[in-house]
């Protein structure tokens, strides 16, 4: 597994970016000097780890990460900027920043660079991310030396764990269904706390059997909190009355 470079300063190098359809050269001074950044890096644009999890999460998160002071949100592949550029507008990914390490040489300053040859995808970014304070590495999370792509410490989450420590839960979803009064009361009880959440509506691909089928109960709203069963609006209310009285 590569090593961490926590406390070491960025690789200086020159990116390539298409901008309004031409090449444009970006510095790392440009992206990362006198700002709080969070770059992740993974192996492959369209690649399915990638384009199912990693980006989608970050994507998803964005206005938390911005709110506890990132200034940038980036994804970095030793892809070429058109390939880069398509995918970008492919993941709805406005909020980001998708940069192309076409030739890994930033990645390889970062010790990231590994043989991906055995996927068919030759020399690419080990996954990980990485919180960059005014050009030095704040914090690393490196994903572990396991076979296959691990992805178990490089998602949102965890880097929004870390800069929020009372932000203690995974991953908020909600069934519910529209004009649902109680549905409507869940959905504020979790904005009131700033908790992001994703509600899956019955009608749009979700019938009360799903809902049946996945929590026992024949009504909504169901909420699940990284993982687990809260319940209908009541249970949530419980569950929020217990939180720390800080935003989570």
């Amino acid at each position: 597994m590569p090593a961490s470079r926590e406390g070491t300063a960025v690789p200086n190098v020159t990116f390539k970016v298409l901008q309004n359809g031409q090449l444009t050269n970006v510095s790392s001074d440009e992206i990362f000097k006198g700002r709080r950044v969070c770059l992740f890096a993974l192996p492959g644009a369209y690649t399915p780890t990638c384009s199912t999890g990693h980006v989608p999460r970050f994507v998803e998160l964005a206005p938390e990460l911005h709110k506890h002071g990132v200034d940038e949100i980036v994804c970095l592949s030793v892809n070429d900027p058109f390939v880069m550029a398509a995918w970008q507008r492919e993941q709805n990914a406005g909020e980001l920043t998708f940069l192309a390490d076409a030739a890994g040489t930033f990645t390889s300053g970062m010790g990231m660079l590994v043989d991906k040859s055995e996927a068919g995808l030759g020399k690419r970014s080990w996954r990980y991310s990485m919180l960059v304070n005014d050009g030095r590495i704040e914090k690393m999370f490196v994903e572990p030396d396991k076979p296959g792509d691990p992805f178990e410490v490089s998602d949102a989450d965890t880097t929004l764990t870390f800069l929020d420590p009372s932000r203690h839960f995974g991953s908020v979803t909600m069934f519910a269904r529209h004009g649902c009064p109680f549905c409507a009361r869940a959905h504020k009880l979790l904005e009131d706390r700033g908790i992001p959440h994703e509600r899956i509506y019955l009608g749009e691909g979700i019938t009360m059997s799903s809902v049946r089928a996945a929590t026992g109960a024949a009504k909504v709203p169901q909420v699940f909190i990284g993982g687990n069963l809260i319940g209908g609006a009541d249970a949530l209310q419980e569950f929020i009355d217990k939180l720390p009285a800080e935003k989570v």
